[in-house]
């Protein structure tokens, strides 16, 4: 039983880390899958494999090395050489995903609650500090309460979008776009840019727990739930006219959709962005530790300025320009990931 349950937290810290601000606000959704409608569902289905096989693979094999951090894997997979390019891109793709998900939260403060966006930002900057004292426990603590709530609530507002009359109709459809030909890269891309930014956070995890069997189980589980998660809400954002407009889509659609618990999912969408926090500062104070040997709390207090110092841009800018750029960079890491055999065998 001790087993299951570190499986099951396993993969909600899984989830949590890939379900950031993007995710849990639908705007990465749109960017990478449902812009371009059908297409963008083949693309979901496809992604969801290889979130299960991968996100696996990832953890066992760094079992297997005995990787402590996702430096040690890289040099496992890039080489001594590549390897130091990569780890240096890794920390600048990590810094940003963090001001991006700060930048999150400050839309979320502004478009949906009516206050500064300074505001979103600066409260999460702290409290993700305070939090990251906790260390792994409360990277665990966080994810296990965030998760099962967001998937509840996506889950619900599928519900609503399958009673609309042209629900099919809308998933069917396949609308125009200029850039059309990055729907048959983008399940690559988004596959590659979340699992080559979850190392930072799953390595270390995997590392911890030093049991292949709980790792296999726990990356299986999350890679089906991010599957999930990705088919309800890629369902319900094709019911928004003109969805790549908003900077918070599932937000919108909720209001209209469910007012009732409107307020109550914004708060969840929060945690999302909070757990992804937190988990990327997680992993770069693991990776930075080795370039300056100071005390967690200083590299924390770092990595929060730093990233803080990024994210009062606007949020929807970072994110287009960012994570389809950081996703191109990060297919050659999915594709050694694959080509390693699945048995260790130095």
């Amino acid at each position: 039983m001790k087993h299951w349950i570190q499986s099951f937290q396993i993969a909600a810290v899984y989830v949590g880390t890939v379900v950031g601000a993007g995710f849990a606000t639908g705007k990465e959704i749109v960017e990478f899958f449902s812009r371009f409608g059908f297409i963008g569902l083949i693309g979901i289905l496809m992604g969801g494999y290889l979130f299960v096989a991968l996100g696996t693979k990832l953890m066992e094999k760094s079992i297997d090395i005995g990787a402590q951090s996702y430096e040690e894997l890289n040099t496992y997979l890039f080489g001594k050489y590549f390897s130091k390019v990569m780890n240096i891109l890794m920390m600048i793709m990590l810094l940003g995903v963090c001001a991006v998900m700060l930048a999150g939260s400050g839309a979320i403060f502004q478009e949906q609650l009516g206050y500064p966006k300074i505001a979103g930002v600066l409260l999460t900057a702290l409290l993700s500090f305070i939090v990251m004292t906790l260390g792994v426990k409360g990277l665990f603590a966080v994810n296990t309460f965030v998760v099962p709530m967001m998937i509840f609530f996506n889950l619900y507002l599928l519900m609503h979008s399958i009673q609309h009359p042209h629900f099919l109709e809308r998933l069917l459809t396949i609308p125009y776009q200029e850039d059309g030909w990055k729907s048959v890269v983008a399940p690559f891309s988004y596959t590659a840019l979340n699992l080559a930014l979850a190392q930072a956070v799953l390595v270390p995890v995997a590392a911890e727990v030093k049991d292949k069997k709980v790792v296999r189980r726990g990356g299986i589980i999350g890679g089906l739930l991010l599957t999930v998660i990705l088919l309800s809400s890629h369902a319900t954002l094709v019911m928004l006219p003109n969805v790549d407009a908003y900077e918070i889509p599932i937000a919108v659609i909720m209001k209209k959709m469910a007012s009732e618990i409107y307020f109550i999912y914004i708060f969840i969408i929060y945690g999302e962005i909070f757990s992804s926090v937190i988990g990327n500062i997680y992993g770069l104070e693991k990776q930075i530790r080795g370039y300056l040997p100071l005390k967690s709390a200083w590299l924390y207090a770092l990595i929060i300025a730093a990233a803080f110092s990024f994210g009062v841009i606007n949020y929807g800018t970072l994110l287009s320009y960012l994570y389809p750029i950081f996703g191109y960079i990060s297919l050659v890491f999915i594709i050694l990931l694959w080509m390693k055999p699945h048995k260790n065998k130095e």
